[in-house]
């Protein structure tokens, strides 16, 4: 019988070095081989566990497994969606079409659009995201605060941007300056990633 399916670790579209200096090689490899591999490896040991308890008629505390599958998956989509969304400096453009039109439209300018989400980022509390959603409800873009990785997401949005802010996504090179990381990330922003998301559910 095939084993079914199970979470993998995206490789990069660029190297380990290709980051800096947002990412130093050092901090970019511990993010993504340890800290997002913990998350696909979680992840696949609870899909392993319900599988073992359905083949052999046993329970388990299924609230708690239910929360836990969504903390680690939640951190490896979020992860997964980051990687996408950054780009070497000089090679990530500018926005453009349809998602600069939204942003402006929502939020003035480009500037105000990132001086509010940088306030977002900064802002979080504990170990969190700032990430770029469409609520397709009110047919525009919303900032929102993820605790963890699955607390405070709102139902039905749809991720275009991802920032993580847990102290792992810049410990090493940043020490507790988050704000620092954050002013850098806009220099490394993949806005052709974002603007493709946008288009697929504008469609």
């Amino acid at each position: 019988m095939q084993q079914a399916k199970r979470y993998e670790l995206p490789k990069l579209a660029y190297g380990y070095d290709e980051l800096a200096p947002f990412l130093s090689e050092e901090q970019l490899t511990v993010h993504h081989t340890k800290h997002h591999a913990a998350y696909v490896n979680a992840a696949n040991a609870l899909i392993e566990k319900m599988e073992k308890a359905r083949a052999e008629g046993t329970d388990l505390d299924w609230k708690a497994l239910a929360k836990d599958m969504s903390f680690q998956v939640g951190g490896h989509i979020l992860h997964k969606f980051m990687w996408e969304n950054l780009a070497p400096a000089g090679k990530g453009g500018e926005p453009k079409g349809k998602l600069l039109e939204v942003l402006v439209k929502e939020f003035g300018s480009i500037e105000r659009f990132k001086k509010e989400f940088s306030a977002m980022a900064t802002s979080a509390e504990g170990s969190g995201w700032a990430v770029l959603v469409w609520c397709a409800g009110t047919e525009r873009p919303f900032i929102m605060q993820l605790e963890k990785h699955n607390v405070n997401v709102f139902p039905g949005f749809r991720m275009l941007m991802v920032l993580d802010v847990w102290e792992h996504a810049y410990y090493i090179d940043y020490k507790n300056l988050r704000p620092k990381y954050i002013e850098t990330f806009w220099n490394h922003v993949n806005w052709g990633t974002v603007e493709k998301r946008l288009d697929a559910i504008l469609k």
